[in-house]
């Protein structure tokens, strides 16, 4: 297990986004479409925060067109290009998945003062 750990230390990105669950993130992606490659910016709450180290994941949640729409994105994938914090959450949860059942003002975070 401990050539695994140092493995996975060097392949760890240097500068890996610092998000909390409750923040409101924007995620530029790399999308591939056929031959051309261009970012897409996903943004909305996340949910969750899984695992750790190599394997750290986040579930951004958002609503489109009346429709909730989630990804998963690796930390410390090549895919994702930067991680922009928009607003802080107060949460008192580590999962948000109660965000789920809820619409318009009572699926909403407050704002943490920081």
């Amino acid at each position: 297990m401990d050539a695994l750990k140092l493995i996975s230390q060097g392949s760890l990105k240097e500068n890996a986004p610092e998000v909390n669950v409750g923040d409101t993130v924007r995620v530029h992606v790399w999308i591939k479409e056929g031959e051309r490659q261009r970012i897409q910016a996903f943004e909305g709450t996340v949910i969750a925060k899984k695992h750790g180290g190599v394997n750290e994941t986040f579930t951004v949640r958002r609503m489109s067109h009346g429709v909730g729409v989630e990804r998963v994105f690796p930390v410390h994938s090549p895919n994702v290009e930067k991680v922009e914090l928009i607003r802080s959450g107060k949460v008192r949860r580590g999962k948000l998945y109660y965000l789920r059942g809820r619409v318009g003002k009572a699926a909403k975070v407050k704002e943490a003062i920081r």
